[in-house]
């Protein structure tokens, strides 16, 4: 009987420590994760309060440069403007102009650039082929490709979106072709040892690694687009936030300028918050500063 009793108790063992193994682990992994969402929320919370402080500290710069003499709006003359432009549907139709160009120059030039930076760094002769001209060409300022788009495209919207286009693609495309030529190497081969083919190797190794750095590249190209809306809408624009802020020059109207100038940013700024949200979602295995 005790020797029937030792063999049950040895038979047992191994199972008793394998599950108070994964006892310990499952009781320290809660409040691992309470403590990651504490820090999380308290970093969360500290940017806020700093960004607050920023904001609020560059407007009373602003207003005090404005009332000791120089050129400037006060802040109140700016949010004044903006609502007469507001109630009057002017600055309405102004956004929804702009706001249309930027999206389809930025979106037209991401899906090009995508494609086009995969293909650039996973074949050699594809780099060999199309890195040249894209280095040649992005050497050119997308304002100077203004006067020949008008010559090729007229005066309507293409013109516009091109050189949008071609601000937002440069950006991406680069950062893309990055992307896969610093892929680890380790993993691919240790991807072609296991007998991943080479597609499977690009969709499940290459595309992943490359990830943060097209969303990089992304934002770089919607500052860019951005950028580069202003000098667009000289094209024979009848509405849009450059086109206002260009009439209102002829004028010296500054609060005009300002209303043109902080919607631009504001837009911008939650454009690329909301890419970097995305890049937190799908880059959430790398390790975070």
């Amino acid at each position: 009987m005790a020797s029937m009793t030792e063999t049950v108790t040895a038979r047992d063992e191994p199972g008793t420590a394998t599950s108070a193994s994964a006892l310990a682990d499952r009781t320290t992994e809660k409040p691992r994760r309470t403590r990651r969402a504490r820090q999380d929320s308290a970093k969360r919370a500290r940017t806020l309060l700093l960004s607050t402080i920023s904001i609020a500290a560059g407007i009373g710069v602003w207003w005090l440069l404005s009332s000791i003499g120089f050129k400037l709006p006060s802040p109140a003359d700016v949010v004044v403007r903006g609502w007469e432009l507001t109630v009057d549907g002017t600055l309405g139709a102004d956004l929804v102009a702009s706001l249309t160009r930027v999206l389809v120059g930025f979106a037209l030039g991401t899906i090009v650039a995508i494609p086009v930076g995969f293909l650039m760094g996973w074949y050699a002769w594809a780099r060999g082929l199309i890195e040249p001209w894209i280095q040649f060409f992005r050497t050119i300022p997308p304002l100077a490709i203004i006067p020949l788009a008008i010559v090729l495209l007229g005066i309507g919207e293409e013109p516009k979106i091109l050189v949008i286009f071609l601000a937002a693609f440069f950006a991406c495309v680069i950062s893309t072709f990055q992307g896969v030529v610093n892929v680890d190497r380790t993993l691919i081969n240790a991807a072609r040892v296991l007998g991943t083919k080479d597609a499977g190797i690009f969709v499940r190794v290459v595309v992943p690694a490359s990830v943060p750095f097209i969303l990089v590249g992304m934002r770089v190209g919607l500052g860019a687009a951005w950028a580069t809306l202003v000098a667009a809408e000289l094209i024979a624009a009848q509405q849009g936030l450059g086109y206002r802020m260009q009439q209102a020059q002829l004028y010296y109207d500054l609060p005009t300028i300002f209303v043109g100038l902080i919607v631009i940013g504001v837009l911008g700024l939650v454009m690329d918050r909301l890419l970097l949200l995305a890049e937190k979602k799908l880059t959430g295995w790398q390790e975070r500063r």
